[in-house]
C-alpha cells in the first residue's frame, strides 16, 4: 500500500534508462517540491523499488532496454489496489497517438512527450500529487467513519447479548465467558485471527433467541415439561431470525451460531438434525464452551456441577454430542494454567 504522505513530503519514483534525464527531473523536482526522490535506470528493478519505497507518484519512460515502460505498467498494476490512487506520469519521446493511448489504457494517469517543458512538468506533477492527496484524505475519512460505525455496531450487539443474559443470571457473565472461551478454542484449532475475532464477538449472541422465550419457561426452577421444552428449543430458530438478513460478517456468524449451537455431532440435535462437519465450525466451538460454562455455573433449576464432572461429561459426549477435536482442544485449554487464567472460568456463580 502506498505511503500516506502525498500532501507534505510526497515520494516520487523516477524510472528512465538515461542518467541525464533522471538528473534533469531530480533538479526540476528539487526546485519545485519537498519530495523524497528515488530513481533507477534499470526498469527490471521497478516492482521491487515500488514495494519498498511506496511512492505517491511514478515518473516513467517508455523506451527502455530489458523491460519497456509498458512492461513496467503491467508489473505495477497488481501492486496498486483497485480502490487506491497512485498516479503514473509517462514521459517519453514516442509522440505517436498509439503509444499515448496504450500507456493511458495500461494504467498511466497522464502523458508528456520529450523534450518537455520544465514548467509544464511541474504543473502536471503538482496536479497529480494534489489529486493523490485528496484521495488519501478521502480514504482516511472513510476508514475513520467505518471504524466508528463498526464500533457502534459491535457495542449494540454486546448490549443485545447482555439484555438476554440478564434475564437468566443478572450478571451477563455467561455471555462474556462463552465469548472468551470460544475465541481461545478457535485460536487453538488454528483458525485465522480474523475468524477468531468474529467468533469472539458473535459467540455471546448464541442464546439471543431466548429474548422471545416466555419467563414461565425460561425462568422455571424445575425441569421443563415436553411442551415447555419444545418452546425452549425454538430459541435457536428465533435467535437466527433476529439477526438474519444482515450483510455484516459479524451478524452472519452470529446467525449461524444461534441457529446451530445445539446441533449434535451424531445428528440427534436440533433444530435441523445436522451432523458432523455439516454443522458450521463456529457453532461446534460455541457448543463446547457453552456446555462447559452451563454445567459449572448455577442455573435456575440446579446448582453448579463440579469441574471434574463437567470435564468428564465433555469427554463422554465427544463424538456423539460434540465435535471430538473441539472437546480435545478445550480440555487442553481448561487444564493449562495460563489459558485457564484467560478463560475466566474461575468466576463461579454463587
Amino acid at each position: 500500500m502506498p505511503a500516506d504522505n502525498s500532501a507534505k513530503n510526497p515520494r516520487i519514483l523516477i524510472v528512465d534508462d538515461e542518467e541525464a534525464n533522471v538528473r534533469l527531473l531530480e533538479r526540476i523536482l528539487g526546485r519545485a517540491t519537498q519530495a523524497e526522490l528515488r530513481s533507477t535506470t534499470d526498469s527490471r528493478t521497478v516492482t521491487s523499488l515500488f514495494t519498498e519505497f511506496k511512492p505517491d507518484l511514478v515518473l516513467l519512460d517508455l523506451r527502455m532496454p530489458h523491460l519497456d515502460g509498458f512492461g513496467v505498467l503491467d508489473g505495477l498494476r497488481p501492486l496498486i489496489p483497485a480502490d487506491s490512487y497512485v498516479p503514473i506520469l509517462v514521459l517519453t519521446a514516442d509522440i505517436t497517438p498509439e503509444a499515448k493511448l496504450k500507456a493511458l489504457s495500461s494504467g498511466a494517469k497522464d502523458f508528456l512527450t520529450k523534450p518537455f517543458d520544465p514548467t509544464e512538468v511541474q504543473l502536471r506533477i503538482n496536479n497529480l500529487l494534489e489529486t493523490r492527496a485528496l484521495h488519501v484524505d478521502l480514504e482516511e475519512r472513510v476508514r475513520s467513519r467505518t471504524r466508528e460505525l463498526e464500533g457502534a455496531h459491535l457495542e449494540t450487539v454486546e448490549r443485545l447479548a447482555l439484555a438476554v443474559e440478564y434475564r437468566e443470571d443478572g450478571t451477563g457473565g455467561h455471555t462474556r465467558r462463552v465469548g472468551q472461551a470460544s475465541a481461545l478454542l478457535a485460536r487453538t484449532l488454528g483458525l485465522p485471527q480474523t475468524d477468531v475475532m468474529l467468533i469472539r464477538q458473535a459467540a455471546p449472541l448464541h442464546d439471543v433467541g431466548k429474548i422471545a422465550i416466555p419467563d414461565r419457561v425460561l425462568m422455571k426452577p424445575d425441569r421443563l415439561s415436553a411442551d415447555e421444552w419444545a418452546v425452549m428449543k425454538t430459541h435457536t430458530t428465533l435467535g437466527a431470525k433476529l439477526v438474519s438478513g444482515a450483510r455484516y460478517s459479524l451478524l452472519l456468524t452470529a446467525e449461524a451460531i444461534a441457529l446451530s449451537h445445539h446441533e449434535r455431532w451424531d445428528g440427534l440435535g436440533y433444530p435441523r438434525g445436522l451432523s458432523g462437519e455439516s454443522i458450521t465450525l463456529p457453532a461446534r466451538i460455541v457448543a463446547v464452551a457453552d456446555a462447559y460454562d452451563a454445567m459449572t455455573h448455577r442455573r435456575p433449576y440446579r446448582e453448579a456441577y463440579p469441574e471434574d464432572y463437567a470435564l468428564a461429561e465433555l469427554q463422554r459426549c465427544a463424538g456423539t454430542h460434540f465435535d471430538p477435536r473441539c472437546v480435545e482442544c478445550f480440555i487442553r485449554l481448561i487444564t493449562d494454567p495460563e489459558s485457564r487464567a484467560l478463560l475466566g472460568f474461575a468466576e463461579r456463580a454463587a
